[in-house]
């Protein structure tokens, strides 16, 4: 069963890899015997199913190759699902695009209101002082 990330991608189930081993921790019998830790592994750079773009922009967010491992559950298919949300949702974070930050100054309402403030708060401050005895 393919991986769908997004509208414009879809992971093929015979690019991704994976392994099964005995999860760790606590269990008994049945942790010591069955391999329900699930690791999935899928090769960004030997992906067909992506365009040049996207593999370049996934090889420098997230590497050669994608690796998520789910032993969160005693059963093999619940974990096989986990690690696959987790996949799906580390490729997605690493293609969005994220807009360039542009510098902006301060509004000259929002330094008058800071200008107020200080004034405002050294209002405060002269006040608490003693009075001075000048006299």
């Amino acid at each position: 069963m393919a991986i769908v990330v997004n509208d414009q991608l879809t992971i093929p189930d015979a690019e991704l890899e994976w392994r099964f081993s005995p999860s760790g921790g606590p269990g008994g019998q049945h942790a010591n015997r069955a391999n329900t830790r699930v690791e999935l592994v899928w090769d960004i750079t030997g992906s067909p199913s992506l365009s040049d773009r996207r593999r370049q922009r996934l090889g420098d967010k997230l590497g050669a190759t994608v690796s998520v491992v789910a032993d969160d559950e005693r059963s093999q298919s619940r974990n096989r699902e986990i690690a696959e949300r987790r996949l799906a949702a580390r490729v997605r974070e690493a293609l969005v695009v994220e807009k360039p930050r542009r510098p902006t100054k301060p509004s000259r309402g929002a330094r008058e209101r800071r200008l107020k403030q200080k004034r405002g708060r050294s209002q405060d401050k002269r006040l608490r002082r003693r009075p001075s005895t000048d006299d």
